[in-house]
């Protein structure tokens, strides 16, 4: 029986690497797409079924080019888990023009051209589930976000929008928001309440996400260790 699809893109050692391997643990077969695949090979070789494609999602022939192959080596995509984020650091003073783009081109274009890539398949098969890894940020500016912040506010704005119009069609779009630093995974019981998120913790709840019934479809997740001050 063939496997359903899931598209990690944005590896990394802590949320990109947990992603994987817990669609992987779920009877997924895993696309791990990242600029570099060097992470993304050394996680393919854990997982039976899992495969890394580069791809750089400020680039629409990027994106193409490497869903074209996914879906050549693995089949139509039934889950995105969006996790590609950069950010420049700095105030409105020292933030470049380019910087900002950029910002802007991997949090939210890309984001746009990769739903572009999954949704006709989705639609076809009347169900499917993109994710977005988020970040406080989107919903306020401070002085060292000025590039990082736009970005993500205009990221969930999008991710909004595509929820109120592919819902009522079968295709879950969801939004997780990351508040607070992010840590290594811990694999035994903690001593002393968590400061930072648990990679593995995340990947649990967007885990959870992908598994809602329809009648009770979650927009926007928030997530904070126990310590975080909010």
């Amino acid at each position: 029986m063939k496997k359903p699809v899931c598209a990690v893109i944005g590896i990394g050692p802590k949320n990109g690497a947990a992603f994987a391997k817990r669609f992987a643990a779920d009877g997924y077969a895993v696309a791990l797409l990242s600029r570099k695949t060097d992470l993304g090979d050394e996680i393919a070789r854990e997982l039976d079924t899992a495969k890394a494609y580069a791809c750089d999602v400020s680039s629409a022939d990027s994106v193409g080019a490497a869903f074209a192959k996914v879906r050549e080596d693995l089949g139509p995509i039934d889950t995105v888990v969006y996790n590609a984020g950069s950010g420049s650091w700095g105030d409105i003073e020292n933030v470049s023009a380019e910087q900002f783009e950029q910002s802007w081109r991997v949090n939210s274009l890309g984001l746009f051209l990769v739903s572009k890539e999954v949704i006709p398949a989705m639609l076809e098969k009347g169900s499917g589930n993109i994710v977005v890894v988020g970040a406080t940020a989107s919903l306020r500016g401070k002085p060292f976000t000025t590039a990082f912040a736009p970005a993500k506010a205009a990221q969930r704005s999008l991710a909004q929008a595509m929820a109120r119009h592919l819902g009522p069609k079968g295709i879950h779009v969801s939004l997780i928001i990351i508040d607070g630093g992010i840590g290594t995974p811990v694999l035994q019981p903690r001593d002393e309440p968590p400061t930072e998120l648990d990679p593995n913790d995340i990947a649990h709840a967007v885990a959870f996400l992908v598994k809602q019934a329809p009648s009770a479809w979650t927009f926007e997740l928030d997530v904070r260790p126990q310590t975080e001050s909010w």
